[in-house]
């Protein structure tokens, strides 16, 4: 039985309670972030953690009392539930102020909920779809416009996920205004001559911390990064495409609306980008 966090104590899992009118449960008023573990160690832990802080001050949403505290509060979850791979679930929201209201309760007298939980997932960085790459398709993008705040309004994600699914794909890639936002949790990408080529930070996306780190290591590998949209046609006569995120690092993109990328297999970018990304992480990981 996993050992949880919540507001301030570790409790077994079954013991673990948060008020039926918390805001996150009422109005999905709460961020998250989702950090990896390699190795017993946490990856690319300080941007998690900046962008957490970004998130909550987006949202006039008060810093849990025990902030400070997260990297310790993380250590110790891994050290208590013996995770050597594996992801750890962080979320803030707004707290309860014991009733339902659309106004904001008042941060001086509740206090947010900080809620933390791990996922075991032995072998994460040898995913065998990183091997055989994924299957995309493209919807529609319904979501609200400040898909830079990581909040817990993940509905529509769900659904697109489960519209891929339903297609016989692993992922759906949103569109918008004609251009590829983003996938349904990660970034995405596609590599055309040698030249990586991903949407621009805005409101539009979210603010990757993997989506940073990759770019940085590309530029390092002396590889073009263009940022900038790009369309669902443009993607089909790409070379290759992959996606990025906090759990599946870089995983390349083999097919877009039943088109075939490349050769069909994953590419050599999207590939020694993974190999690079998992190297220069594990060697900073905390």
């Amino acid at each position: 039985m996993r050992t949880v966090y919540v507001n301030g104590d570790y409790l077994p899992e079954t013991e673990a309670k948060v008020s039926i009118f918390d805001r996150a449960f009422l109005m999905a008023d709460g961020v998250y972030e989702v950090t990896s573990v390699l190795g017993g160690k946490l990856i690319d832990f300080p941007g998690h953690l900046a962008r957490l802080e970004r998130s909550l001050n987006e949202l006039d949403m008060k810093k849990p009392a025990a902030f400070d505290d997260l990297l310790e509060i993380h250590r110790e979850l891994v050290r208590l539930n013996g995770i050597e791979d594996g992801l750890i679930y962080l979320q803030v929201t707004r707290g309860s102020d014991g009733d339902r209201d659309f106004v904001f309760p008042d941060a001086e007298t509740t206090e947010p909920t900080l809620v933390m939980f791990t996922q075991s997932k032995p072998g994460l960085a040898d995913s065998p779809q990183a091997k055989t790459g994924l299957k995309i398709i493209s919807i529609d993008d319904l979501r609200w416009g400040r898909r830079d705040i990581k909040t817990v309004q993940l509905l529509y994600p769900s659904m697109g996920k489960m519209m891929a699914k339903k297609a016989g794909c692993d992922d759906a890639w949103m569109v918008e205004d004609g251009f590829v936002t983003e996938g349904t949790s990660n970034n995405a990408y596609i590599v055309k001559d040698g030249k990586i080529i991903t949407r621009e930070l805005s409101n539009d996306i979210l603010h990757g911390i993997t989506r940073a780190a990759v770019l940085k290591f590309a530029n390092e590998a002396q590889m073009v990064v263009e940022e900038r949209p790009f369309t669902i046609d443009e993607a089909k006569q790409a070379d290759e495409g992959f996606v990025t995120s906090a759990s599946a690092f870089v995983m390349p993109v083999v097919e877009i609306d039943g088109t075939a990328l490349g050769g069909g297999t994953p590419g050599p970018v999207a590939t020694r980008l993974r190999e690079i990304y998992l190297e220069e992480s594990l060697k900073a990981a905390v």
